[in-house]
C-alpha cells in the first residue's frame, strides 16, 4: 500500500469535524500496518497533529489507535510503548477540562494506556482478544498464583472499560435522539471497540473465578467476587442501555447478561455459563461509514478475477504460454485455424459479459447501500418523530395538570376576592354611617350654638325680672348640664366641643355681668316698669316656644346618643376581636418559634452518636469562644423577654434571640463532641455529660416561653451553670503551649535550640568519657564492641550538631524574610503554631541524645540491652526529622540553606543506620562468645533443655504480641498528647510529623 494513501486516510479519519470516524478509513489505516509491519507511518502523522488543543481531535485520534490496537498489525503495540508516556501526560493534561469532551478523552487514555500495558505483561492475549479455552489455560501456565494476578488484571482493564462507557453515557442527553445526530456519533462510534473488550473481558472473568474457586478457599477470594459483582451491575446496564439506541441497533447486535450472576461456589454453574458474543453484521455499517467502492478498486476487482478466469481457462485448456506444447501461434508461423478465432471470439465474448455482469453487481451494491442508508436514515427520522410525539403527549399531560391547578387557584382566588369584597363593602357602609353620625352630631352643636345665643339674648331682655331671672338661669343650667352629658358620652376628647364650653361658659359669665347691669339699671327706672311688665309678657310667650324647640332638639339628641353609643360598642367589639386575633397570632410564632428551637437542641444532642462526627475534630479554644457567645445571648434574650411582657406587641427581638439562641446551643454542643474526641477520657466523659445537661436545660428553658407568666418562670441559672461547667473543662483542655505568652516565644526558640545544643555537646562528652573507661578496663571482643557502638554514637551526636546549625541558619533566614518591618520576636508571636513545633521538634532532639547516651552508657557497662540502644537511634533520628519537617514548612524551596538542611538530615540518617548496624554486630558477637556447651550434656538433658526452649518461644512470642499492642496504644496516646500539647491541627502547614511517623517513615 501507498503510504501517501495511507497518510491521507490518517488524515481524514482524525480531523476536528464532530463526525464519528468513517468506517473506510480506519479500514485503510488498519490495512496500511498490515503492509508495513508496524505503526511507523502512523505516528509519524499522528505527532504532527494538535492533539493536546483539540479535544474532538485528541477523541477521533484515541478511536483510531483503539482500533489499531485490536485489528491492526502486533507490531503497532511494540512501535507505541514509546509513546506511552505521551498519552499519560496528555491524559492528565485533559483530565483539567471538566467540560466537553477534555473528560472524555482523559478517561479514553488511560484505557488505552492500560491496555497497552496488560497486553505487555501478557503477550499471550492479541489485540482483539479473541482466544480459547485452551489458549487461556495455556496464558496462566497452570499456576494458581498466575491465574489470580491475571484475573486482578483483567478486573483493572474491564474497570477501565466500563468507566469510559459510563463517562460517555453521563455526557449525553439521553431525553433527546442524540444517536442520530452527527454529534452523538462521535461519541457513540468508539463504544463498539469497547462492547467488544468488555464481551471478552467478562468471559474471561468468569471462567477464571471458576477455576479459581476450585483450586482456593471461598474466604480468599471474596474481595474478587465483591468486586465481580460491582462489575457485572454495571456492564449488564451499560449493555441493556446500549441495546436501545437506534445508533447500535444498525451497527452491532449487543448481547445480554444473564439476569442474575453466576454462582462460584458451585462448581457445576460453570456449565450454565453462556459467552456473550457480539455480532457485526457484514452490511451493519452507516451509511456515512460503508466503504464506496471507487474506480480503482473497480479495477482491482477485474484484473483479480480476470486472473482468477485465466487460472481456471489454463487447468481446462491448458496454458497459452510459449512453452506450450498444444500452443501452434509459434510453430513455424502457421496463422491460427478457425477452432482458435472460435476460441478466442467466445473468450472476448465472455470478458465482455463478465465485465457487464461485474457492473450490474457493482450498481446493485450501490444501489442496495443507497437503499440501506436511506431505510436507516428514515428509521432515524421515525424514532425521532416518535420520540417528539411522545415528547409533545407528555408536555400535554403537563400543561393539563398545570391548567387544573390555575383552574383550582382562580376559584381560591374569585372565593378570596368576593371575601375581601363583602369584608370592604361592610367597611365602607360603617363608614358612610359613622361619617353621616359625624354630620348629624355636628349640626346639632351648631343649632345647639344657635339656642345658646337666643338664650342669652332672651336673658338680656327678660334681666329686668328677678323671676325671670331666676328661670332663666335653671333653663340654661339645664342645658348647660344637657349639653355637658351629651359632650362627655359622645365625643370625650374633641376639641370642638370643648371650646364649644368654654366659649359657654364666657357668654354665661358675660350674661351675669350684663343681667347685673340691667338689675342695676332697673332699680334706677323704677318709671319704664309697665313698659317692661309688657315686654317680660311677650317674652314669657317666646319662653315658652323656645321650650317646646328645646324639648324637640332635646328628643332628637337623645335618638342620635343612642345610636352613636351603638356604633361605639360596634367600633369596640371590631378592635377587641383584631386585638385577640393579633395577640394570637403574636403566641402562634412565638410557639412555632421555640419548636423550631426545640428541635435544632435535639437535634445537636442526637449527633453525639452519629459516627459521622468521629471523622474530625474541634479545639477547646474554639469551644470557649462558642460558650461566650452563648452567655451572651442568654442575657440578650432576658432582655427581649422583659420587652415582651410590658409590650406584647413588640415580638420581633424575642424571636430573634430565641433563634440565635437555638442555633449557637447547638454550635456549642456539636463542637463540645467534636472537642471530646480530642480530650483525654475523664475530662472527655465530663464534657460530654456537661453538654448533654446543658441541651436538656435549654429544653426545659425554651418550654416556659410558651406560657404567659412573669420572667422568674424561665429561669437561666441552671443553664448558665452548665456552661460554667463547660468553660471549666475546656479552659483545661487548652494546649500549654498557649499558656506562653505571644512575645516570650522569639526567646524561647532560642533557648531550646541553645539547649538542644548543649545536650548534644554534652552528649559527645559523655561518651568520650565512656570510651576512654572502656578502653582502660576491657579488652578483646567486648572492646572491639564498645569502641565500634560509641564511635558510631560519636558520629552521630556530630551529624546531629551539622544539623542544628543548618537548622538555625535556615531559621534565621526564614524569619529575615518573612517578617518584613517586624521584630523576630513579633515574627515568631504572628507565627506561634509553627514556633510552637518548632519548640517541640528541638525538645524531642535534646531528650533523645540523653536517654541514647544514658542507653549506651548501660550497654557499654554490660546492663543494658542493644535493643533499647537501637530504638533510641531511631528515636534520635525521627526527632531530627521532626525538626527538618517543622523547618521546611515556611522555607524557600530553592534555599541554599534549604538543600545545606536536607543534606544534614540524609548524614543523621546514615549516621543512625551506622549506630543500628554497629549495635547488631556487637551484639552478634558478644552472642557468640556465650555459646552453649552440650558436650557433657545427655540425651534426657537435652531433650529437657529443648522443651523449656520451646516454652521460652512461646512465652517471648506472646510477650513480644502484648509489647507491639502496647507499643502501638502508646504511639497513638503520645500522638494525641502530642497534639493537644502543642496545639497541632489537622491541615495547617506548621504541624511537624509526630515521632511515631518519623519513626515508622525511617524503619
Amino acid at each position: 500500500m501507498d503510504v501517501s494513501k495511507m497518510t491521507v486516510s490518517i488524515n481524514k479519519a482524525i480531523n476536528t469535524q464532530e463526525v464519528a470516524v468513517k468506517e473506510k478509513h480506519a479500514r485503510t489505516c488498519i490495512l496500511g500496518t498490515h503492509h508495513e509491519k508496524g505503526a511507523q507511518t502512523f505516528w509519524s502523522v499522528v505527532n504532527r497533529l494538535p492533539l493536546s488543543s483539540n479535544a474532538v481531535l485528541c477523541w477521533k485520534f484515541c478511536h483510531v489507535f483503539h482500533k489499531l490496537l485490536r485489528d491492526g498489525h502486533p507490531n503497532v503495540l511494540k512501535d507505541s510503548l514509546r509513546y506511552k508516556n505521551e498519552l499519560s501526560d496528555m491524559s492528565r493534561m485533559w483530565g483539567h477540562l471538566s467540560e466537553g469532551y477534555g473528560q472524555l478523552c482523559s478517561i479514553y487514555l488511560k484505557l488505552l494506556r492500560t491496555k497497552m500495558e496488560y497486553h505487555t505483561k501478557n503477550p499471550r492475549f492479541p489485540g482483539n482478544l479473541q482466544m480459547s479455552d485452551r489458549q487461556l489455560d495455556e496464558a496462566g501456565e497452570s499456576d494458581v498464583n498466575n491465574f489470580f494476578q491475571l484475573t486482578v488484571e483483567m478486573f483493572d482493564y474491564l474497570e477501565c472499560e466500563l468507566n469510559l462507557f459510563q463517562t460517555v453515557f453521563n455526557s449525553l442527553d439521553m431525553s433527546r435522539s442524540v444517536s442520530v445526530t452527527t454529534a452523538g456519533q462521535c461519541r457513540l462510534a468508539p463504544l463498539i471497540q469497547v462492547i467488544l473488550d468488555c464481551s471478552h473481558l467478562y468471559d474471561y472473568t468468569v471462567k477464571l473465578l471458576f477455576k479459581l474457586h476450585s483450586c482456593l478457599p471461598a474466604d480468599t477470594l471474596q474481595g474478587h467476587r465483591d468486586r465481580f459483582m460491582e462489575q457485572f451491575t454495571k456492564l449488564k446496564d451499560l449493555f441493556y442501555r446500549s441495546s436501545n439506541l437506534q445508533y447500535f441497533k444498525r451497527l452491532i447486535q449487543i448481547p445480554q447478561l444473564p439476569e442474575n450472576p453466576p454462582n462460584f461456589l458451585r462448581a457445576s454453574a460453570l456449565s450454565e455459563h453462556i459467552s456473550p458474543v457480539v455480532v457485526i453484521p457484514a452490511e451493519a455499517s452507516s451509511p456515512d461509514s460503508e466503504p464506496v467502492l471507487e474506480k480503482d478498486d473497480l479495477m482491482d476487482m477485474d484484473a483479480s478475477q480476470q486472473n482468477s478466469f485465466d487460472s481456471k481457462f489454463d487447468d481446462i485448456f491448458g496454458s497459452s504460454s510459449s512453452s506450450d506444447p498444444f500452443n501452434f501461434n509459434s510453430q513455424n508461423g502457421v496463422n491460427k485455424d478457425e477452432k482458435d478465432h472460435l476460441i478466442d471470439q467466445l473468450y472476448r465474448e465472455i470478458n465482455g459479459l463478465k465485465a457487464q455482469l461485474e457492473n450490474m453487481k457493482t450498481e446493485s451494491q450501490r444501489a442496495v447501500l443507497q437503499l440501506k442508508g436511506r431505510i436507516s436514515e428514515l428509521e432515524a427520522e421515525l424514532a425521532e418523530q416518535q420520540h417528539l410525539r411522545q415528547q409533545a403527549a407528555d408536555e400535554s399531560e403537563f400543561l393539563r395538570t398545570e391548567l387544573d391547578e390555575l383552574k383550582k387557584k382562580r376559584e381560591d382566588t374569585e372565593k378570596a376576592q368576593r371575601s375581601l369584597t363583602e369584608i370592604e363593602r361592610k367597611a365602607q357602609a360603617n363608614e358612610q354611617r359613622y361619617s353621616k353620625l359625624k354630620e348629624k352630631y355636628s349640626e346639632l352643636v351648631q343649632s345647639h350654638a344657635d339656642l345658646l345665643r337666643k338664650n342669652a339674648e332672651v336673658t338680656k331682655q327678660v334681666s329686668v325680672a328677678r323671676q325671670a331671672q331666676v328661670d332663666l338661669e335653671r333653663e340654661k343650667k339645664e342645658l348647660e348640664d344637657s349639653f355637658q352629658r351629651i359632650s362627655d358620652q359622645a365625643q370625650r376628647k374633641t376639641q370642638e366641643q370643648t371650646e364649644v364650653l368654654e366659649s359657654l361658659k364666657q357668654e354665661l359669665a358675660t350674661s351675669k355681668q350684663e343681667l347685673q347691669i340691667v338689675q342695676g339699671s332697673l332699680e334706677s327706672s323704677a318709671q319704664s316698669e309697665a313698659k317692661w311688665t309688657a315686654q317680660i309678657a311677650e317674652l314669657e310667650k317666646e319662653r315658652g316656644s323656645l321650650v317646646n324647640a328645646v324639648a324637640r332638639r332635646e328628643e332628637e339628641l337623645s335618638a342620635l346618643r343612642e345610636q352613636l353609643e351603638y356604633t361605639q360598642r360596634q367600633l369596640s367589639s371590631t378592635q377587641e376581636s383584631i386585638c385577640q386575633l393579633a395577640k394570637d397570632q403574636r403566641k402562634m410564632l412565638l410557639t412555632e418559634s421555640r419548636r423550631a428551637a426545640e428541635q435544632v437542641v435535639q437535634e445537636a444532642l442526637r449527633q453525639f452518636d452519629e459516627p459521622s462526627l468521629f471523622s474530625c475534630a474541634g479545639s477547646a479554644d474554639h469551644l470557649l469562644s462558642k460558650v461566650r457567645s452563648v452567655s451572651s445571648c442568654i442575657e440578650q434574650l432576658e432582655k427581649s423577654w422583659s420587652q415582651y411582657l410590658a409590650c406584647p406587641e413588640d415580638i420581633s427581638g424575642l424571636l430573634h434571640s430565641v433563634t440565635l439562641l437555638a442555633h449557637l446551643t447547638g454550635d456549642t454542643i456539636v463542637h463540645g463532641s467534636t472537642t471530646c474526641l480530642r480530650a483525654p477520657p475523664e475530662p472527655a466523659d465530663s464534657l460530654t455529660e456537661a453538654c448533654k445537661q446543658y441541651g436538656r436545660e435549654t429544653l426545659l428553658y425554651l418550654a416556659f416561653l410558651e406560657e404567659e407568666g412573669t420572667l422568674e418562670n424561665a429561669d437561666s441559672t441552671a443553664m448558665r451553670s452548665c456552661l460554667t461547667r463547660i468553660t471549666a473543662i475546656g479552659e483545661e483542655l487548652l494546649p500549654r503551649g498557649l499558656d506562653i505568652k505571644q512575645e516570650e516565644l522569639g526567646d524561647l526558640v532560642d533557648k531550646e535550640m541553645a539547649a538542644t545544643s548543649a545536650a548534644i555537646e554534652t552528649a559527645t562528652a559523655r561518651i568520650e568519657e565512656m570510651l576512654s573507661k572502656s578502653r582502660a578496663g576491657d579488652t578483646g571482643v567486648k572492646l572491639e564492641v564498645n569502641e565500634r557502638i560509641l564511635g558510631s554514637c560519636t558520629s552521630l551526636m556530630q551529624a546531629i550538631q551539622v544539623l542544628i546549625v543548618a537548622s538555625k541558619e535556615l531559621q534565621r533566614e526564614i524569619v529575615e524574610s518573612g517578617r518584613g518591618t517586624a521584630s523576630p520576636k513579633e515574627f515568631y508571636a504572628k507565627n506561634s503554631r509553627w514556633t510552637e513545633g518548632l519548640i517541640s521538634a528541638s525538645k524531642a532532639v535534646g531528650w533523645g541524645a540523653t536517654v541514647m547516651v544514658d542507653a549506651a552508657d548501660l550497654v557499654v557497662q554490660g546492663r543494658g540491652k542493644f535493643e533499647e540502644l537501637m530504638v533510641c537511634s531511631r528515636e534520635i533520628a525521627a526527632s531530627t526529622a521532626q525538626l527538618v519537617a517543622a523547618s521546611k514548612v515556611k522555607a524557600d524551596k530553592d534555599s541554599p540553606n534549604l538543600a545545606q538542611l536536607q543534606q544534614a538530615s540524609r548524614g543523621v540518617n546514615q549516621a543512625t543506620a551506622a549506630v543500628v548496624a554497629s549495635t547488631i554486630s556487637g551484639k552478634s558477637q558478644i552472642e557468640d562468645t556465650d555459646n552453649m556447651d552440650f558436650s557433657s550434656m545427655t540425651l534426657t538433658q537435652i531433650k529437657r533443655q529443648e522443651m523449656d526452649s520451646q516454652v521460652r518461644v512461646l512465652e517471648l512470642e506472646n510477650e513480644l504480641q502484648k509489647e507491639r499492642q502496647k507499643l502501638g496504644e502508646l504511639r497513638k496516646k503520645h500522638y494525641e498528647l502530642a497534639g493537644v500539647a502543642e496545639g497541632w491541627e489537622e491541615g495547617t502547614e506548621a504541624s511537624p510529623p509526630t515521632l511515631q511517623e518519623a519513626v515508622i517513615e525511617k524503619e
